[in-house]
């Protein structure tokens, strides 16, 4: 019986921490005004005819607070990376000098800040709901396990 609460409490830490590591992932893709590479997080790149995460493909780092820099480890795949790029609506506009491919961050806008506070607060609620669902199907667990444990005799301990 301890044993299966133990278990129980560890499975439901464990789905809480994947929501927060979910959560953590996706603020770290939105694009708040600072270059950060974990925005280019997700984007595909094909590489010899296979869908590629761009990270396996080039060496990503931020030159300065503005600009990301994607270093390809092969020359060719220049072109491939900026499509890429283009194609994951992350609204950044890729450039390249035929050994780098760099992405200038724009400044937020007014209404460009108010769509990342909706973003985020999207974001903060599906984790919120994905840590209280874990709560309430353990608390029905642990209810469950309550109902079927027999009831203890006078002096009997726990």
């Amino acid at each position: 019986m301890e044993d299966d609460v133990q278990i129980l409490l560890e499975s439901t830490e464990e789905n809480m921490q994947k929501a927060i590591d979910h959560l953590d992932r996706e603020l770290g893709k939105i694009r708040a005004g600072k270059a950060n590479p974990r925005m280019l997080d997700g984007v595909m790149v094909e590489y010899y005819g296979t869908m590629t995460p761009l990270q396996q493909v080039a060496s990503i780092n931020t030159p300065d607070p503005r600009t990301i820099a994607i270093q390809p480890w092969e020359k060719g795949m220049i072109q491939p990376i900026e499509k890429a790029i283009m194609n994951a609506n992350l609204g950044l506009n890729p450039d390249n000098n035929g050994d780098i491919v760099r992405i200038n961050v724009p400044p937020l806008t007014e209404e460009r800040r108010q769509d990342l506070v909706k973003q985020v607060k999207k974001e903060g609620e599906e984790a919120r709901i994905s840590i209280r669902n874990a709560r309430r199907e353990t608390n029905d667990e642990l209810k469950k396990l309550k109902k079927e444990r027999p009831p203890r005799r006078h002096g009997e301990r726990c």
